[in-house]
């Protein structure tokens, strides 16, 4: 076994199980095109701070290079016995280069090389997962648009509730998904600062030159404190915390397909590209993308709590315990993004059955709000509107009617305010329409809702 990179202070070789038990490689090698960007910026400012040669710069940079290139193409395969991806690449420079591979790490400690690593990496990430939340959002709204008039019911406590559209139940998570964006980009900004140049901790006695190697990495500044630089995994939290958000909107989301897909509400199918069957019932056709969704959701929120958990009782400055973080937040990106790419599809070519939304919207009194504000805009006092409707609504279920069917003289027993014209005030069509107050569900008030929601998306 090769001498570790820290083995001068030690009298014998770590023992193997210790070794293995210690190393990162396994899933820190993802971040190899992170780790060599990170280090061609250090060299490059070494170079010009005159810390090493300009000569030595240049040729650690086309090492560097040259190692980028032939871990893309295949050519060079990580080593699953080292230590970590840092490590790796630092004994191939070396291998490559000798004594002039050996002076990159001068004024550099692995303390703030995994760090900025691992922003590099991350800053990328939010990129893609943003990318794909929008796509699912911009799908949303062009769903919304061919359904501004499609009446169903809305629900409290599950229980059908007040009349609304879909496409006033696809814009309220078309909003989370845009509150998700902002708080990626947010993310993004707290976490754009360069923690190089922290040292193992306490910065270096070299003159180096940490604005350098913040522009070149396109960060918005150095860390301002070098304690925090190394030690600081807030944005890891933070970002895994938005993605928790993110997907607690996709499991509520997933929840209520799977139940619209079932024969009790059927309200809508799923392609068969995105559904699968039973072993044993032939008949069955089952939303497990959406189930599978619901459980990851508890995976991403537990990779949450494992950060939070890790760092909630170290002293500054590294512990090793932080090595902890990578595969929690690895674990949640990769499951975000695994769950947002398959669902914008599965959403896409679903379809909705219009006739069974509507008849449900029919049933279960809906519209009892309604006939009580007919009363309110004929001159009764709310609460007694809303008992007289109640009253109504307890004679319908004792009969088997509806307040459509329930006779004229039913409702001009109880007062003489009610005339022929309270069907067409209680119709579902009206119910819907004259819901206009902004943020409503009438098809102009949701139309605004779209118009807004294009322009935050920028289509």
């Amino acid at each position: 076994m090769a001498d570790m990179m820290w083995a001068g202070r030690f009298s014998k070789q770590v023992d193997a199980g210790v070794n293995a038990f210690n190393s990162s490689i396994a899933f820190d090698g993802r971040m190899y095109r992170h780790d060599i960007q990170g280090s061609i910026a250090h060299a490059t400012m070494l170079g010009d701070c005159g810390i090493i040669t300009k000569e030595d710069s240049l040729t650690i940079i086309e090492g560097l290079k040259g190692i980028l290139a032939d871990i893309d193409s295949g050519k060079l395969e990580l080593d699953p016995n080292a230590e970590d991806i840092h490590m790796f690449v630092e004994a191939e420079l070396t291998k490559r280069l000798g004594d002039v591979g050996k002076r990159l790490h001068t004024s550099r400690s692995r303390n703030d090389q995994v760090a900025v690593d691992l922003r590099l990496y991350l800053r990328d990430q939010i990129t893609e997962i943003y990318d794909m939340v929008k796509e699912l959002a911009v799908t949303l709204v062009k769903m919304a648009k061919e359904h501004t008039e499609t009446i169903m019911p809305g629900y409290t406590h599950l229980q059908r509730a007040q009349p609304i559209t879909l496409a006033h139940h696809l814009m309220a998570y078309v909003w989370m998904l845009l509150r998700d964006m902002e708080r990626l980009q947010d993310a993004g900004k707290r976490m754009n600062y360069c923690p190089l140049g922290s040292g193992a901790l306490a910065g270096t006695t070299y003159k180096t030159n940490r604005q350098q190697t913040s522009d070149l990495l396109g960060f918005t500044a150095p860390m301002p404190n070098s304690l925090d630089g190394v030690s600081d995994r807030d944005y890891c939290v933070e970002l895994c915390c938005a993605l928790s958000l993110l997907m607690t909107h996709l499991s509520r989301f997933s929840e209520e397909i799977i139940m619209w897909c079932s024969w009790e509400f059927k309200f809508v199918e799923l392609d068969d590209a995105f559904a699968t069957g039973s072993s044993i019932m032939p008949q069955k056709k089952n939303p497990d993308v959406t189930e599978l969704i619901r459980g990851k959701t508890g995976r991403v929120n537990g990779d949450l709590v494992t950060l939070l958990t890790m760092m909630k009782g170290l002293p500054l400055a590294y512990n090793k315990d932080m090595q902890e973080d990578k595969e929690a937040i690895f674990d949640a990106v990769d499951n975000v993004k695994l769950c947002v790419k398959t669902f914008t599809p599965m959403l896409a070519t679903m379809r909705v059955i219009k006739e069974n939304m509507r008849n449900a919207a029919a049933k279960g009194f809906i519209n009892a709000t309604d006939c009580a504000d007919y009363l309110v805009k004929k001159g009764m006092p709310f609460r007694d509107a809303y008992k007289i409707t109640g009253t109504l609504v307890a004679q319908c279920i004792e009969k088997g009617l509806t307040l459509e069917t329930l006779p004229i003289a039913d409702y001009q027993a109880m007062t003489d305010l009610f005339t022929e014209d309270v069907y067409e005030a209680i119709s579902l069509d009206t119910c819907v329409r004259e819901r206009k107050s902004e943020g409503g569900p009438s098809p102009e008030a949701v139309k605004k809702q779209i118009a807004l929601a294009e322009k935050a998306l920028g289509i």
